[in-house]
């Protein structure tokens, strides 16, 4: 079987995106649909490597969820199918998103909890905020709908990906948006012009999940260690709010809740406010997609039990102290629970190829 040499590879990905974006939009929905749908039936078939790490993930979200170590093998082969097949959707909705009518966007949008209020009001007030999500739903659609909602715009990290003309359509792309997009890498960094943008009043959308830059802290998260981006490191720095979010897709259409705000806290260094913050952060991260697995997309490694030692940096803070939990026991935020199950960054997310 011959091999494309890596060059070669990444010029057919990009002139495949682009294809995407100039021809997915042309077919009827039902027809692409179908077809995203095959391919991702084909992947989780084929279960290669992207497939297992994303049974791993998920393995620990049934795990947490259950309070069961112990995991039934059906479940969770049922369960990453249904995350691919999200996983799809997810790209489908991103080649179709130009054509989609933005009434349909905000008509679709199921907003559970009274976190869209307090986020506006922040911004009303002239007070910047941070929306920090996992790798969940459709991000784009999200901020399509919060700047139709009359956000403006917002600012965003993203990864600086290979080959250079699949980051480049990305940028274009969430710029038609009205997304300013910084990159990750290839620059002075983007905290110093988060920073910015946030005392100026501005909101920043930033997917804080994984950790791309091995400089995150170090939290618990879905009962096991992992390290998490240090957005909270903005919050602490800037004195905007920080309010963690979560998307994910339902049958006619998208669902998310915007948590309680994640306060400073009072006293201590600024390190162990960043390592306290961020463990919230992750409480309700855990909650979150402990309610919706299937539209957890992440098909990377995340704890550190599946990291390679040699490259799992020095953690950067101390370790936090106990979750914040709500007045129902779980994460702060509606009510100390996540949306209902029935009810169903932006930047930063890489695209995947689906296929091991």
């Amino acid at each position: 079987m011959a091999v494309l040499s890596p060059r070669l590879s990444e010029r057919l990905t990009g002139v495949a995106y682009q294809l995407g974006w100039k021809v997915i939009c042309r077919f009827p929905e039902s027809w692409a649909r179908r077809v995203f749908m095959a391919v991702a039936d084909v992947a989780w078939r084929r279960q290669g490597p992207k497939v297992q790490v994303l049974e791993a993930n998920l393995r620990r979200v049934l795990s947490y969820r259950d309070r069961d170590p112990a995991v039934d093998g059906k479940e969770l082969r049922a369960l990453s199918r249904a995350a691919l097949r999200s996983y799809a959707r997810y790209w489908l909705e991103v080649f179709r998103l130009p054509v989609i009518p933005v009434e349909q966007i905000v008509s679709g949008m199921h907003f559970h909890g009274p976190g869209e209020e307090a986020l506006f009001a922040h911004l009303n007030s002239g007070r910047g905020a941070i929306i920090a999500l996992p790798h969940m739903g459709n991000f784009e659609q999200a901020g399509a709908w919060i700047i139709a909602e009359g956000a403006g715009t917002f600012t965003t990290v993203a990864e600086r990906l290979k080959p250079e003309s699949v980051y480049e359509s990305f940028v274009r792309f969430r710029q038609t948006l009205g997304f300013e997009v910084l990159p990750l890498t290839g620059g002075a960094g983007p905290f110093v012009t988060l920073a910015t943008r946030l005392r100026a009043g501005h909101l920043v959308c930033l997917v804080s999940d994984r950790d791309l830059k091995e400089t995150g802290i170090e939290v618990e998260l879905l009962g096991e260690k992992a390290r998490i981006a240090a957005t909270a490191a903005l919050a602490v720095h800037t004195g905007a709010a920080l309010m963690p979010t979560a998307t994910w897709f339902e049958e006619d259409g998208w669902g998310a809740c915007i948590y309680d705000e994640i306060p400073v806290p009072a006293s201590g260094t600024r390190a162990e406010k960043v390592a306290a913050m961020s463990q919230q952060l992750a409480d309700v991260f855990s909650a979150a997609i402990a309610e919706h697995p299937q539209d957890w997309h992440m098909l990377q490694r995340v704890f550190l039990a599946d990291l390679d030692p040699a490259r799992q940096p020095p953690p950067s803070v101390p370790s936090p102290g106990p979750p914040s939990r709500g007045p129902r026991g779980g994460p702060r935020g509606y009510g100390g629970r996540v949306a209902p199950r029935n009810g169903g960054v932006w930047g930063g997310r890489p695209p995947e190829e689906m296929q091991p």
